[in-house]
């Protein structure tokens, strides 16, 4: 058995869902740099590919993107 539990997982953020590419057990918060095991994710951003902490990470990415004209 692999050992994943001090592994950062990659994933494929999905519309609603994400797929596992390599197994582990946690990802990191693309704003605060925070690690999120895997059982807890429930912000992230199929367009831009990244993991958020909390809904007030997403808020900050979304915000951002947006003033830059990416979303």
């Amino acid at each position: 058995m692999l050992d994943t539990m001090g592994r950062p997982a990659r994933l494929r953020y999905l519309s609603g869902s994400y797929h596992v590419v390599q197994p582990g057990a946690f990802v990191t918060c693309a704003v605060t740099g925070r690690r999120i095991p895997l059982p807890a994710l429930r912000y992230w951003s199929h367009e831009l590919q990244e993991a958020y902490a909390d809904a007030a990470a997403a808020n900050v990415r979304h915000d951002e993107m947006k003033a830059k004209g990416l979303l």
